[in-house]
């Protein structure tokens, strides 16, 4: 029994090598992950990570785990982590706000929490633990056989319980995500509610230059009495300096004198003087 465990613990040459290649990736990936300020690139660190993840299950003699982790995780739910985080559009100003009050302690001690029990964990591992291997396991059929049978006897009711919950979530997300589109006001609707007082004025706000004489957003449309409609100009024009629009505003108020009509054209006056 002795030798059959020495035997197991003995680590390959081959092994050896991929697991100092791999892992500084892994944890380098995993640092990324937190130190990244863009959250897409912080996304993709963790990609890189589940990747070594992946290879190193297949080398510890799992190939079933590391086809999960590289197929499922990776490239399902981290593709689609992708494709929100594009979708969304968060800036990477968004993830320094602080939404909740205190969410950085309270992150800090449950990280530092989850670090002692990792840390405690593998050393639980390293001295207590007496490798095996998983010959044994994959002897009757293969990896994939041994999981498959172990899932669906020995642990039928927390795969179905798992099954339910993720059901449960894509249940309660088809919920949150919903819109009731029926309660949206008809136009007609919208027209009486204008009439009625809800809104600031009855009708649209006059788009520029309409009865203006230019087609400028400078120029403020004018109304059927003549006047001026403020609320066609945007603010940010109006916010511009007067003396820059008097010139507009007097023309198209009318205010600025216009050309006399008793003057004559130079070439008539000078046929005159002749």
């Amino acid at each position: 029994m002795l030798l059959a465990a020495n035997e197991v613990a003995k680590v390959s040459t081959g092994e050896a090598i991929s697991f100092w290649v791999l892992a500084p990736l892994a944890l380098g990936g995993a640092l990324g992950m937190i130190f990244a300020r863009n959250a897409v690139h912080s996304a993709l660190f963790l990609v890189m990570t589940m990747l070594s993840l992946g290879v190193m299950y297949m080398i510890q003699q799992a190939p079933f785990l590391g086809f999960v982790q590289i197929i499922v995780y990776t490239g399902a739910i981290m593709m689609l982590f992708l494709f929100v985080l594009m979708l969304v559009g968060r800036d990477s100003s968004d993830s320094v706000v602080e939404v909740l009050r205190g969410q950085r302690i309270w992150a800090a001690v449950l990280g530092i929490g989850l670090a002692g029990l990792l840390v405690s964990g593998v050393a639980e591992a390293l001295t207590s633990v007496r490798p095996v291997g998983l010959n044994e396991q994959n002897a009757g059929g293969g990896n994939v056989a041994s999981i498959g049978k172990s899932i669906f006897t020995d642990y039928l009711f927390p795969f179905e319980l798992t099954s339910a919950l993720l059901i449960t979530a894509a249940l309660g997300a088809m919920v949150l995500g919903y819109t009731d589109k029926s309660k949206r006001r008809t136009q007609r609707e919208t027209a009486d509610a204008r009439f009625r007082g809800e809104h600031d004025r009855p009708s649209p706000l006059p788009g520029p230059g309409v009865y203006a004489t230019a087609n400028s957003v400078a120029v403020p449309a004018l109304l059927p009495d003549g006047s001026i409609a403020p609320e066609s100009v945007s603010a940010i024009i109006e916010a511009t300096a007067s003396r820059e629009l008097a010139a507009d505003v007097k023309s198209v108020a009318g205010s600025e004198p216009g050309p006399d009509a008793h003057a004559l054209k130079a070439g008539s006056t000078e046929e005159g003087d002749k």
